[in-house]
């Protein structure tokens, strides 16, 4: 059986771009343990951070990003952290199956994605907004080093960009 959709070419993002500071959140933050509030500029004060705003958790196109970040072992060179509007139960879930090492802030009312400016509106499910794919690279002093945001959905980034984005740090 295969994957039955639709590529949908989504409207220009308004998002951070290389250069910018990234805009300063508190979410819940979830390991494979607990969670807790926390802030993206609590985290980058201990070095770089690698922000991946994905789908909601259990979407295909989450299972893809976070098996590429396995597979790649990302989390073994930045902090590798995950946001999406998924709770911080389904946060776990996925931390359970994939995500070896990485942590998800939960978005749930999409503030951080409307923030961001990388709000995504689901066909078909009125009052729905989830986060559009998306890639920070934030350095210490929250200095985007490298963006990317989906221009279609379904849209996954350059895995090679990314690493070699993080290779550079």
């Amino acid at each position: 059986m295969g994957l039955d959709f639709e590529v949908v070419d989504l409207p220009a993002a308004d998002h951070p771009e290389v250069g910018e500071q990234a805009p300063d959140f508190t979410r819940p933050l979830v390991n494979e343990e607990f969670w807790e509030d926390r802030s993206l500029s609590s985290l980058v004060d201990d070095g770089p951070v690698l922000l991946v705003a994905h789908s909601m958790d259990g979407a295909f196109p989450a299972t893809y990003v976070w098996n590429e970040i396995d597979d790649r072992e990302w989390t073994d060179e930045v902090d590798v952290v995950g946001l999406s509007i998924s709770s911080p139960y389904e946060h776990k879930e996925l931390l359970a199956e994939r995500g070896d090492g990485a942590r998800l802030f939960s978005d749930p009312d999409a503030g951080v994605a409307e923030t961001y400016g990388i709000e995504h509106d689901l066909d078909g499910m009125t009052g729905i907004t989830e986060h559009r794919p998306a890639v920070f690279l934030i350095d210490g002093d929250r200095t985007i080093e490298y963006a990317w945001v989906a221009e279609q959905w379904p849209d996954f980034p350059d895995y090679d960009a990314v690493e070699a984005a993080i290779d550079s740090l």
